[in-house]
């Protein structure tokens, strides 16, 4: 497998708090390594909050969240998937797999970092990957939040929206990731968050994860990863594993999953579920404060 890894100097002078990142190797699929970077905030011995980001976004997404979290007392961990941020980047769309991405996450996460005990955050493909990791590995979580996220099967057709977005990355010549993040925002983006958005695509070469990730959404029931995420789904509705939905009021392409996941979810039952207002598809972006406290306030009660 080729990779690329994006040269530090793109990252330097970002907006947002400071945190250093931390880098581990995880396996490829051809007997190598790929570098996967994450960062980290508040006490070491805190509950542990997992935040994970989606399509087109990095870690970066998180950088107002994470501080009130981590002023909670929580021990935030906020990797960079596979292809994207500061972690290395397979060169080919093809290299991307649905069961690709959920392994590499789990084996940082559990054989690195041997997480126990985790609160999930999962935005986008934050929760279609995270979600599976909870229902595959249950004994790792305490808690999870789903945030503008699914986890879809290809049993249903995705919203008109989602198909659009997914032809304009198909088709584009040149994939402008800062406009992609910007489109799915209530709020403008200075020149340096959208920048900053940018910053781990130097050019078209370093975006087969962006371009891969849309391809990979279940669409239909014969999708490779159908069998897996239908077996996921199965597990999570037989679990009493505290859940949240912490939806914004401005995504037309998660909203639709909102009702489902708080009648689905045992977990979510007589829990009272924000909604986090003014705020688009990357909510952390828009009110990256009011989601820290809504998960912190969770996290509190879950924790009695």
């Amino acid at each position: 497998m080729r990779t690329l890894r994006t040269p530090d100097e793109r990252f330097t002078g970002l907006p947002g708090p400071d945190l250093p990142p931390r880098y581990a190797d995880v396996p490829d699929p051809d007997g190598g390594t790929l570098r996967m970077a994450w960062v980290t905030d508040g006490p070491a011995d805190g509950p542990v909050a997992l935040l994970l980001h989606g399509e087109p976004s990095w870690s970066f997404l998180y950088r107002t969240t994470i501080p009130v979290l981590a002023a909670a007392g929580m021990r935030v961990v906020a990797p960079d998937l596979v292809g994207f941020g500061r972690s290395d980047k397979p060169a080919e769309i093809g290299d991307h797999s649905y069961a690709r991405h959920v392994e590499w996450l789990r084996a940082l996460l559990f054989d690195v970092l041997d997480l126990r005990g985790v609160t999930l955050v999962g935005q986008d493909w934050g929760g279609l990957l995270g979600l599976r990791l909870v229902a595959e590995h249950p004994d790792r979580f305490a808690a999870a939040v789903a945030a503008n996220t699914g986890l879809p099967t290809g049993d249903k057709d995705m919203p008109e929206v989602w198909w659009r977005f997914r032809r304009a990355v198909e088709k584009a010549e040149r994939l402008d990731v800062g406009r992609l993040v910007q489109s799915g925002c209530r709020t403008a983006l200075t020149p340096q968050v959208r920048a900053a958005y940018d910053a781990p695509f130097p050019d078209e070469s370093f975006k087969a994860g962006p371009r891969a990730m849309p391809l990979l959404v279940p669409t239909r029931p014969d999708d490779p990863a159908t069998e897996a995420n239908r077996a996921a789904w199965a597990a999570l509705t037989r679990s009493d594993l505290p859940f949240l939905c912490a939806f914004s009021d401005g995504d037309p392409i998660t909203a639709a999953m909102e009702p489902v996941l708080r009648r689905a979810m045992p977990g979510a039952a007589g829990r009272e579920h924000p909604t986090i207002t003014g705020a688009g598809h990357f909510l952390q972006e828009d009110a990256g404060e009011e989601l820290g406290a809504a998960v912190a306030a969770f996290v509190r009660e879950v924790r009695g």
